[in-house]
C-alpha cells in the first residue's frame, strides 16, 4: 500500500509541474499597441530658438558645426549627427541627439572623451528640443 501511495504522489508531482515546461496564462483580450521604440518622443523644438542657445551653452567652442560657424574640435563634428546616430544605432536622429545632450555618456564616439557637461539637468526639455531642431535640421 505504501508503494502505491508513494507512486501516486510522484505521479501527482510530476503532473503538477507540467513536465519541466513553464507554461503561462495568455490574455484573451489585448488593449493598447507596443510601441515602436523604447525611447521617449522627443518633442518639437524651434531651429530658430536653439540656434542662439547653441552658442550661448558654449556649444560652439567645442564643436564643429558648420550653421554656427563654428570648427572646434574637443567634441565631435556635429556635422555628421547623422552618421554618429547610424552608429549608435539607438533610435532615430532628433532621439540619438537629444539623449546625447541629456546624457553625453550615452554613447561616446569613438576617439572622443566623455567632457561634456550633463545639459539634462540644466536645460529645460523645450531648450533640448530647440537645439534638437537645430542641430538636425536639413539645408
Amino acid at each position: 500500500m505504501r508503494r502505491v501511495a508513494l507512486l501516486l504522489g510522484v505521479t501527482l508531482l510530476l503532473a503538477g509541474c507540467g513536465g519541466e515546461k513553464t507554461i503561462l496564462p495568455t490574455a484573451e483580450k489585448v488593449v493598447g499597441t507596443v510601441p515602436a521604440s523604447t525611447q521617449a518622443a522627443v518633442p518639437a523644438g524651434n531651429a530658430k530658438a536653439g540656434a542662439p542657445l547653441f552658442k550661448s551653452q558654449g556649444c560652439n567652442g567645442c564643436h564643429t558645426f558648420k550653421p554656427a560657424g563654428s570648427n572646434a574640435t574637443i567634441g565631435p563634428d556635429l556635422d555628421k549627427l547623422p552618421q554618429y546616430a547610424k552608429q549608435a544605432n539607438d533610435g532615430s536622429l532628433a532621439e540619438f541627439t537629444s539623449e546625447s545632450i541629456k546624457n553625453p555618456g550615452a554613447y561616446l564616439q569613438p576617439g572622443y572623451q566623455n567632457v561634456m557637461p550633463n545639459f539634462g539637468q540644466t536645460l529645460s526639455d523645450k531648450q533640448v528640443a530647440d537645439l534638437v531642431a537645430y542641430l538636425t535640421q536639413k539645408g
